[in-house]
């Protein structure tokens, strides 16, 4: 036989060996798909008990109604009203009548209260003035709530003005009894002089790390009393913190495109949540005023819940706004290093990790300043807690006075 007849006999058994062998392997295959099992103990995907908590595709469907139906209502907003949004009446408010300014010559005057406690508290620092200092802290501190409230309460100003002057005096309020506080505990011996600036993250060179990379330098450590400056004070009444120290962390420079990012970002919020105030709450509100005095409950909750999606929205503009753009601007000016404004407050599973996670600043100024020096005193957990809960509601009620009184003067103008 030749060799091309031996190797055509070997490739047709090779082929037979192989279809024989996917034929056998099919079989099987088909008798496993026979035998296998269809059903088994297993709970339905939205049961609690099943475990499964992969809900992505869920909420971006709650997140594209979200987004269509505040379409709508924007858009049935416009079909009703027009266009609203007109920034430049509040501006010639501002300029045409300089007399009446009572905001700004609140903001302008606070430099006095904060005079009287710096030289309080340089007279202190010399073993002067000891507990009639401390009458006249509390006497300035009265004052930095009792005036600016009364005369708003007189004039009644326009609500953003006077919501802004009220804000500034509540910062100044915290911050003033933060200076006076450390100031003692430094006279009194009860903190280090000066307190360590250190760091976990700190390498050999004397440098601090950021998280992204970039490093913040440390300055010579000032001690007390030599942190009774001018420039000390006013550095910490504009610094982006309710909490005094000696020596706060400093950037090594300031970045150029960073602060130009946050400044446009800032404008541009506060003309969208300008827009969203004229456009969309005030109708609704102005609306509102007949319903509350004819006492037409589904009226009023159907006005409630109109009010809610722009609210919401307003409020979520205003955190980004306030605690990301303003107050990076602030910090990159004056080269603040703590840029810990907030964390993760949209991942709290309680209140009380929200209310911790989502102001940082009055968080840790309620904490150092208020909580623990109560729980010191024998206070309770709860007891403290509480009286925490309660500062930061008066505080909300102030800033809100403006507000309620402005819209108080429109419904009795309306009926």
């Amino acid at each position: 036989m030749s060799k091309e007849a031996k190797s055509t006999t070997i490739r047709k058994r090779n082929q037979e060996s192989i279809t024989q062998s996917s034929k056998e392997t099919h079989h099987k295959a088909q008798k496993a798909d026979y035998d296998k099992r269809i059903h088994c103990n297993a709970e339905s995907l939205l049961s609690f008990s099943s475990g499964f908590e992969n809900y992505r595709g869920l909420l971006n469907n709650c997140i594209v109604l979200l987004i269509l139906s505040s379409f709508r209502l924007a858009l049935d907003n416009l079909l009703k009203y027009g266009i609203l949004f007109d920034p430049i009446p509040g501006i010639v408010i501002f300029l045409a009548h300089p007399q009446r300014w009572p905001c700004s010559c609140l903001v302008l005057a606070s430099n006095i209260n904060i005079q009287i406690m710096f030289i309080v508290e340089k007279l202190m620092a010399k073993g002067k003035l000891n507990g009639f200092g401390s009458f006249i802290h509390i006497t300035n501190i009265a004052c930095l709530l009792i005036i600016p409230a009364a005369i708003v309460l007189k004039f009644q100003p326009p609500p953003w003005y006077s919501v802004i002057a009220l804000i500034w005096y509540t910062i100044l309020w915290l911050k003033y009894i933060s200076y006076i506080s450390v100031n003692k505990w430094l006279r009194e011996g009860s903190m280090t002089n000066p307190p360590p600036l250190t760091s976990p993250n700190d390498d050999e060179n004397g440098k601090e790390k950021f998280q992204n990379g970039g490093t913040h330098i440390k300055l010579n450590l000032v001690k007390y009393p030599d942190n009774l400056t001018q420039i000390d004070l006013y550095y910490f009444l504009m610094a982006p913190t309710l909490c005094y120290e000696l020596n706060f962390p400093r950037s090594k420079k300031i970045r150029v495109r960073f602060l130009l990012r946050r400044i446009a970002e800032f404008l541009f919020l506060i003309g969208v949540i300008l827009a969203i105030v004229q456009q969309w709450m005030v109708p609704t509100i102005t609306n509102s005023f007949k319903p509350l005095q004819e006492m037409d409950y589904p009226r009023m909750v159907e006005r409630i819940m109109k009010l809610a999606v722009p609210n919401h929205l307003m409020w979520l503009l205003f955190f980004y706004c306030f605690f990301h753009s303003f107050l990076n601007i602030m910090a990159e000016i004056l080269k603040f290093g703590d840029r810990t404004f907030y964390k993760d407050w949209w991942n709290s599973t309680t209140i009380q990790q929200f209310w911790k996670t989502w102001n940082i600043p009055v968080h840790r100024w309620a904490q150092r300043h208020l909580y623990f020096p109560l729980r010191r005193r024998g206070y309770s957990q709860i007891t403290a807690s509480v009286l925490v809960f309660l500062l930061s509601a008066f505080f909300h009620e102030v800033e809100y006075v403006a507000i309620t009184l402005k819209y108080s003067a429109l419904a009795s103008d309306v009926t």
